[in-house]
């Protein structure tokens, strides 16, 4: 098992790392009767590819003799008008420090490496993906 959910009542949920046990709660969003005091399920959806990307990246990174400390990603998660809700967009914009230095072609393979994360390759593809590296 990887992890095991509990709900604790008001639309909010104890999310324990069974490996780590590291503990997490969710709350459901403001527009979907939660109190929005927490990531919620599509929240941690969108987050999660951030972090992939940004974990991939920084393992190339590191094999490449990059600094990568400080690089950060900003993450918009776009909810469908239409039923049935659901995540219809994620925008991710990468932002490097002015510490990092890299070559047109390492900068290259940082992308692809990216947008071949496990997560975005599991995402659903009508989830649209707007992905933007601020050099």
């Amino acid at each position: 098992m990887t992890s095991r959910i509990v709900y604790t009542g008001d639309l909010r949920t104890e999310l324990t790392h069974l490996q780590s046990g590291t503990v997490i709660e969710n709350d459901a969003p403001t527009d979907n009767q939660g109190k929005g005091e927490r990531f919620s399920p599509t929240d941690m959806l969108a987050t999660s590819l951030g972090s992939c990307m940004i974990t991939t990246m920084a393992i190339r990174a590191a094999d490449m003799n990059l600094n990568f400390t400080g690089t950060s990603i900003n993450i918009t998660k776009i909810m469908s008008s239409d039923a049935p809700r659901r995540v219809s967009g994620i925008v991710a914009e990468l932002n490097f420090t002015k510490d990092f230095i890299a070559t047109d072609e390492q900068k290259e393979q940082l992308i692809r490496i990216a947008r071949s994360c496990p997560v975005e390759k599991s995402l659903h593809p009508n989830i649209k993906l707007d992905v933007t590296f601020n050099w």
